[in-house]
């Protein structure tokens, strides 16, 4: 076989099934109906409606990302005197190191590919790794191998752009990525099980080290007595009541939020909003009325949002049964983590919104502080965009909400915003992820980026600067305390006798929550 044959090869794996989750999510629905011994087109059945039913999630992601963009833009518009852009968007990020890594992007496919092995025998050998999840959203998968490989070749003081990368950094890069998604995964398989009442899936995204932080802290206040008021169970009075409903209280909420970004936009940049109003009527030239505009957007947001939730009922039922096949005969005890989109179907439809709205004034915060300090004095304005401002928020805000109810619903998205502003500025000028790199001049040009989501300002920055300052040792203690956590969390999270429901999580989920959750639930408001 020609290396130009095994090159396309692969790039047909990467591109058309590693890259496209819906086609993971519905070869893994065939695998399990297969084995399940499912009728043809039982299994056919499956396997489209896991299909369109992730393609109808994508439609409202990207929905929800298409009407945000006039308002996020209309912010990038306005003028600043930093001296240099970082745009806060996870594919951004990916294609701006695509610039740095130059020829080298076929060794982070490797690194890819290395790593999903990696996490599938972690999870075959789980009697061992005490490891239970799978992580299957493709996409996110692309945009953290580009930026861990980055971090990674960061600590070991590679500068990019460069010809040759060492053979020990594709190990050391496809065996960290590969453990963060096994335990990232398994960190979030409880608190998802309690979210969704065992409907049987992880969180396999960008937020999964925080969802665990917030399990840990909840369960404590959980236990203490206290008694917790979750948004579902908050009944407003009189007028108020309307915003029971999700849609009204979105549509509501968004337009105060829209609308005044709409409306400092149109005072400072006058001339924006007219570039971006469509003609309605050819003949006349008539343009759409800008307040009616800005009004439909916040509207298509409520649709939107109802579309994702409709992908998320219509294939998680194909996917969490297929999987018991799989976790039955070929990977006893596993379950799919999935894109965190996927939380969105359970517990309150509100604490979409506000973590999302609670988020967004953190990042609020933290912009005004980076233009009131120079860029923390290193010239840095960062500019975000939906990606992280909404999906980590709102992801944020609905296990918050699980746990912590409406008080921690606001309080943990906000301190997130205001995290994703500032220390993406500080670690981007760290890195040296302030510019874009020009392959044609052979110069930095253009803005630079960072993920800005909470596992890509918290967790990985911390993996890069241990390695940094402790080459070897730093990448051996990284890979210890990754294989270290699910011991962690088998050996400690329940008393010695009830150990082994560790796996009950799993496989019963209703004799677990009868034996450790439901006794606390008794005083919930």
């Amino acid at each position: 076989m020609s290396d130009s044959f095994l090159q396309k090869a692969m790039q047909l794996i990467v591109e058309e099934i590693l890259k496209q989750p819906y086609f993971i999510i519905g070869i893994t629905v065939v695998i399990g109906y297969i084995i399940l011994k499912k009728k043809w087109y039982e299994v056919l059945s499956g396997f489209i409606r896991a299909v369109v039913g992730y393609m109808i999630l994508q439609v409202g992601s990207g929905g929800l990302s298409g009407v945000a963009n006039p308002f996020i833009n209309g912010l990038k518009s306005l003028n600043s005197n930093l001296t240099s852009t970082v745009i806060l968007d996870t594919y951004t990020t990916q294609s701006t190191i695509e610039q740095w890594v130059g020829n080298l992007v076929s060794a982070v496919y490797m690194v890819l590919l290395c790593a999903f092995v990696l996490n599938i025998v972690l999870v075959a050998l789980q009697k061992w790794t005490k490891l239970r999840a799978i992580f299957t959203t493709g996409h996110v998968q692309m945009q953290q191998a580009f930026l861990g490989f980055f971090i990674l070749a960061w600590g070991f003081k590679i500068s990019f752009p460069t010809t040759e990368i060492p053979f020990y950094l594709y190990i050391i890069a496809g065996l960290i990525l590969g453990l963060y998604w096994a335990v990232g995964g398994n960190l979030t398989l409880k608190p998802t099980q309690e979210l969704t009442d065992g409907a049987g899936f992880a969180i396999a995204h960008q937020q999964m080290f925080s969802i665990a932080l917030l399990d840990i802290i909840g369960t404590r206040v959980q236990r203490s007595g206290k008694k917790i008021n979750k948004l579902e169970n908050l009944k407003l009075p009189g007028w108020l009541s309307i915003f029971n409903d999700s849609m009204v209280a979105t549509t509501f909420i968004m337009t105060l939020f829209f609308g005044t970004i709409a409306i400092i936009v149109a005072v400072v940049n006058p001339e924006y909003w007219p570039t971006q109003l469509p003609v309605l009527d050819a003949i006349s030239a008539y343009q759409q009325n800008v307040l009616f505009y800005v009004f439909k957007l916040i509207c298509q947001f409520a649709v939107y949002l109802a579309i994702l939730q409709l992908g998320v009922r219509t294939f998680v039922t194909e996917l969490t049964n297929a999987f018991q096949g799989i976790s039955d005969k070929l990977l006893p005890g596993a379950v799919p983590a999935v894109d965190c989109a996927v939380a969105y179907g359970f517990g309150s439809q509100n604490a979409i919104t506000f973590g999302f709205i609670s988020g967004a004034i953190g990042q609020i915060v933290g912009t005004v502080i980076l233009v009131a300090t120079g860029g923390l004095g290193m010239g840095v304005l960062v500019i975000t965009m939906f990606v992280p401002i909404f999906f980590d928020n709102a992801t944020i805000g609905v296990f918050a909400n699980t746990k912590l109810g409406i008080r921690g619903t606001f309080i943990a998205p906000f301190i997130n915003g205001l995290l994703q502003i500032l220390l993406s500025a500080w670690l981007a000028n760290l890195m040296g992820l302030t510019t874009g790199w020009d392959a044609a001049s052979g110069t930095a040009a253009g803005a630079g980026a960072w993920m800005a989501m909470n596992d890509w300002i918290t967790v990985w920055p911390l993996f890069g600067i241990i390695i940094r300052y402790l080459p070897v040792i730093g990448a051996a203690v990284v890979i210890l305390v990754l294989l270290a956590i699910p011991q962690l969390q088998y050996y400690f999270s329940h008393k010695k006798e009830d150990r082994d429901d560790y796996y009950l999580q799993v496989s019963d989920w209703e004799a677990y929550k009868a034996k450790h959750i439901t006794p606390y639930l008794k005083e919930e408001a």
